[in-house]
């Protein structure tokens, strides 16, 4: 019995039609480069002693963060060179059409002011709690604790260095190989965020180092939370990515979602409490601050508050596909 393969080619042949020209590379290999550079990311954190975290030395230490910061800018600068480079080789792209492929060009203003408003109608409940019930619109509207935040290492790695780097490495520099090897659509989206959650393992470990007189369990559970949140957001962003074929779109969303940190599902809503914890998805919005006080509200804006978060997600899913519809998709849906 002939090959099915060499039956194939004959009937193609046959039918005048011209051979599909197989994928420059396979799957199995853009995963493994994916690997590669979550590792080429994480790994150096650990070389020297100024990024290490001790028991005396916090992953928060000033210096800790600066050293993070100058090492993932190297990270994501050598594998951006290396994923520009393999475009152009291997997939025989011009330069502006690998910029594309990676979310650089065109940059995406409008698609990114629509993906930062479609993630803000999913957080419609906490920009409630947090802007109405704590009061903070008024201190939104005249930009007030940017320079705080922005001002301390921890503030500028969590809304800039933190999102920024992460994009570069995780959507623009490693989706493009999944997109060279064809794989489907579905395999980009869910696949990229599960390496993406694991490269956010590693906080288990310096939670352990930091904290070694708290229970394992708690790391545990404290690190599957995170790692469910980091994969969602994962899924999220690779989406968003595809659809808008924006690098700044994503950043911007990733930033705008750190900033929120962890929506509430639990609990009544309180003036001068916290929307998130410090912990939570990586403590986020405001850093440090300080409390201010919290008082007892009634009951109806607790009910406002769950309603908004359901009305919100409904409206998500709604605007879902509209507010990410493009002309510079990166694959077709």
């Amino acid at each position: 019995m002939a090959p099915t393969g060499l039956v194939a080619r004959i009937m193609t042949l046959y039918k005048g039609e011209k051979e599909p020209v197989p994928p420059a590379i396979s799957t199995t290999v853009a995963i493994l480069i994916l690997v590669v550079y979550t590792l080429i990311y994480v790994l150096p954190f650990y070389i020297s002693s100024t990024t290490r975290p001790s028991p005396i030395l916090s992953r928060d230490a000033p210096s800790v963060i600066k050293g993070r910061t100058q090492s993932v800018i190297v990270s994501c600068i050598i594998c951006s060179i290396a994923t520009l480079v393999a475009l152009c080789s291997l997939d025989d792209e011009s330069l502006f059409e690998a910029l594309h492929r990676m979310g650089y060009f065109p940059i995406g203003i409008v698609e990114t002011a629509k993906a930062v408003a479609l993630t803000a109608t999913l957080f419609l409940g906490p920009l409630f709690e947090a802007g109405v019930v704590e009061g903070r619109w008024n201190g939104w509207l005249r930009l007030d604790g940017i320079d705080a935040v922005l001002g301390s290492w921890m503030g500028w790695r969590n809304l800039v260095t933190g999102p920024v780097t992460e994009e570069v490495l995780f959507r623009s520099a490693a989706v493009p190989f999944l997109l060279l090897s064809r794989a489907p659509t579905t395999t980009t989206i869910f696949l990229t965020p599960i390496v993406f959650g694991l490269a956010h393992l590693h906080h288990f470990y310096e939670f352990r180092i930091t904290h070694p007189h708290t229970p394992v369990f708690v790391g545990i559970l404290r690190s599957l939370l995170q790692l469910t949140y980091t994969t969602l957001f994962g899924g999220y962003a690779t989406f968003l990515f595809l659809r808008t074929g924006s690098l700044l779109s994503v950043i911007l969303v990733h930033t705008f979602c750190n900033w929120m940190g962890f929506p509430r599902f639990w609990g009544k809503v309180s003036a001068g409490e916290a929307v998130i914890g410090p912990d939570v998805g990586e403590g986020k919005r405001e850093d440090g601050r300080r409390s201010l006080g919290e008082r007892e509200l009634g009951i109806q804006w607790t009910i406002a508050y769950y309603v908004l978060l359901v009305v919100g997600a409904v409206g998500w899913w709604k605007l879902l596909w509209l507010l990410t519809e493009t002309s510079s998709a990166l694959s077709a849906f």
